[in-house]
């Protein structure tokens, strides 16, 4: 069992920056594929970035060269920073995890935090 708490949400303005950290209990935490989500009422939950156990991380089209993903196996975190931060960035983050899926499909991950929320005021 894997289990995840995000924190580091807030309100920022535009252009700003955020880091989002996932604080995960489980042993096998350093071998699981660790990924972000993002959340808008009405909208199917997105994904923002990935990173494979081995480290190999993956971004979606709308965040690349703005958002970094990260982990520290030694803590058990994972990070996102957010640089740039847009209006539309606006959402609650979710912190993700699975055993053998990594990839932007949400229903692939076995785990999840409660989210936090990122508010990107223009």
């Amino acid at each position: 069992q894997v289990q995840l708490v995000e924190s580091g949400g807030g309100s920022v303005q535009a252009g700003g920056s955020l880091r989002l950290s996932c604080s995960a209990s489980g042993n096998t935490y350093s071998s699981y594929c660790m990924g972000w989500f993002r959340l808008v009422p009405g909208k199917e939950r997105e994904g923002v970035a990935w990173i494979l156990g081995d480290g190999l991380t993956s971004y979606a089209d709308s965040v690349k060269g703005r958002f970094t993903i990260s982990k520290d196996n030694a803590k058990n975190t994972l990070y996102l920073q957010m640089n740039s931060l847009k209006p539309e960035d606006t959402a609650m983050y979710y912190c993700a995890a699975d055993k053998t899926y990594c990839g932007s499909r949400y229903v692939g991950y076995s785990y999840w935090g409660q989210g936090t929320q990122v508010t990107v005021d223009s």
